[in-house]
């Protein structure tokens, strides 16, 4: 039986990137992400959830977003979800969900800056349809 496992989005990052590398010397690179989710309530007041994703990139991928990703910067993420647990130095058991990533594309006005030839790539472009048959929007 197939299963699929892919989340897709777009924010902005919430500090600058932080990388290191595995004892055998991968270099993977953490960052946040915020997301933002526009409504209206039932009284008609204006309202905004902002969602928080911790990103993992690997090898490559995390070189180029160490290099070229910084606070506040958009991105496209294209991943999995990965959930992680650990016991805390208090015997507590803790976990987090991670989006590790197999794709980063860098928006905003300087367009995609880790594909060259790519050109202006704005939100608009990115390969899905905003007004699917279906969506809220």
């Amino acid at each position: 039986m197939a299963s699929l496992n892919k989340i897709s989005i777009i924010g902005n990052l919430g500090k600058d990137p932080e990388m290191r590398y595995t004892p055998s010397g991968s270099p993977v690179t953490s960052f946040s992400v915020a997301t933002s989710y526009r409504y209206n309530s039932s009284n008609g007041e204006p309202k905004e959830e902002t969602e928080w994703f911790n990103v993992i990139a690997w090898q490559k991928l995390a070189e180029r977003c160490n290099q070229y990703l910084a606070k506040g910067r958009q991105v496209y993420v294209e991943g999995r979800l990965h959930t992680r647990n650990w016991e805390g130095k208090d015997g507590q058991m803790h976990f987090t969900v991670e989006i590790i990533a197999n794709l980063v594309l860098f928006l905003g006005k300087s367009g995609v800056t880790s594909l060259p030839d790519a050109g202006e790539l704005e939100p608009d472009d990115l390969p899905f349809d905003k007004n699917e048959e279906g969506s809220e929007n």
